[in-house]
C-alpha cells in the first residue's frame, strides 16, 4: 500500500520507517512465498501485476478493519473520552484538516473537539499552559514538555501571473523578488519561509509587501498582476490545474518545509491522540498532491 501511495521504493521505505534494502527484502520474501511477482521494478510509478492488484484489494479491506479493532480495544482500555482543542498556524491547512476532523468525529464521538486559528495570538505558549491540546505548525520551537510529530514535507512555490516576466524562469533567486510586490498572509514575517529561508539569508527585501487573509484572495491578486505569492505546493494544485496562475521553484533545489503537530508529552500516548495523528497523516496523503513523507523530528 505504501508503494502504491508514494510511487517509489525510496518514499515507501520512508513512510514505513525502513531502509530501502529492508523493504526490498520484505517484498522479495513475500513474492517468493506467493511464488509470483507483485509489480514491475523498472516503471515509475510501479505497475502492479494481477497478483499485486489482488493483494492491494485485500489490504484495502483488511487494514481499515485492523485499525477499527485497535480503536475499539483502546476504548475498552479506558481511552475513549478526552479533549482535543486544535489550533492551526497555517492558513491553508483547512483544506485537509476539515476532512480529517469529520472522519475523526465518527470514530471518536466522545472526544471533545474544537478548532481555532492561531493568527492573532501565540498558540505554542497556550499549548504549554494546557489551553490547547494540539497545534499545527511549520515553525517548531523547543519548549518544555512539548513534542513535535512530523506530518509531511511540502515545497513552497512562488505563484505568478501567467504573463509575469518571471513565469519563464525554471526557478527564482532572491534577487528576483527585489522589484516585486510580495503578497503574504497577515502573520509575522519570522513565520514565513519566503523570508526566513529565502530572502533574509541574503539580506534582501521585496519592493513591497501586501497581505491577504485567504488563499483564493491571494491567487486572484496574483492572477490579476498585482503581486506574487509564496504558497505550499498542495495549496496551489487546483489553481494550476485550471491554469489560473503558474508556479515556480524558489532556488534551484526548491524550498522545502515540514508541517508538524505539536502536542504535550503527557498526551503523547493517549489512544485518542495517537489515532488523530495517524488519521491526519492518512488524510493528508489522500487529499494533497506533491507532498513527501516526513520522518525526522526537529
Amino acid at each position: 500500500m505504501a508503494l502504491r501511495d508514494t510511487g517509489s521504493l525510496v518514499e515507501a521505505a520512508d513512510r514505513l520507517f525502513l531502509t530501502q534494502s529492508a523493504l526490498s527484502h520484505q517484498i522479495k520474501d513475500l513474492e517468493e512465498r506467493l511464488e509470483c511477482t507483485l509489480f514491475q521494478r523498472k516503471t515509475r510509478p510501479p505497475r502492479f501485476t494481477s497478483a499485486g492488484r489482488n493483494l492491494l484489494n485485500l489490504a484495502d479491506e483488511i487494514i481499515p478493519m485492523v485499525r477499527a479493532a485497535e480503536r475499539d480495544i483502546a476504548r475498552l482500555a479506558g481511552g475513549e473520552a478526552g479533549r482535543l482543542h486544535i489550533c492551526i498556524e497555517c492558513h491553508s491547512c483547512f483544506q485537509w484538516l476539515i476532512p480529517c476532523i469529520d472522519r475523526y468525529r465518527g470514530d471518536w464521538p466522545e472526544v471533545e473537539l474544537d478548532l481555532t486559528g492561531g493568527f492573532s495570538f501565540a498558540p505554542l505558549p497556550a499549548l504549554v499552559r494546557g489551553d490547547l491540546d494540539l497545534v499545527i505548525t511549520s515553525d517548531p520551537v523547543e519548549l518544555p514538555g512539548i513534542h513535535y510529530v512530523p506530518l509531511f514535507r511540502y515545497e513552497a512555490m512562488m505563484a505568478l501571473g501567467k504573463n509575469h516576466r518571471l513565469a519563464v524562469r525554471p526557478f527564482l533567486v532572491p534577487e528576483d523578488l527585489m522589484s516585486e510586490t510580495l503578497i503574504t498572509y497577515p502573520v509575522d514575517r519570522n513565520r514565513l519561509d519566503v523570508f526566513t529561508k529565502f530572502l533574509d539569508p541574503q539580506d534582501l527585501e521585496p519592493a513591497s509587501v501586501r497581505t491577504a487573509e485567504l488563499t483564493p484572495m491571494m491567487v486572484q491578486l496574483v492572477a490579476s498582476g498585482r503581486g506574487i505569492a509564496c504558497l505550499p505546493n498542495w495549496a496551489l494544485t487546483e489553481y494550476l490545474e485550471s491554469e489560473t496562475i503558474v508556479a515556480t521553484k524558489l532556488g534551484e533545489s526548491g524550498l522545502w518545509g515540514t508541517l508538524f503537530a505539536a502536542i504535550r508529552e503527557d498526551q503523547r500516548n493517549s489512544p485518542f491522540m495517537e489515532d488523530f495523528l495517524s488519521t491526519a497523516v492518512e488524510t493528508c496523503f489522500s487529499n494533497l498532491s506533491d507532498i513527501r513523507t516526513a520522518v525526522s523530528e526537529p
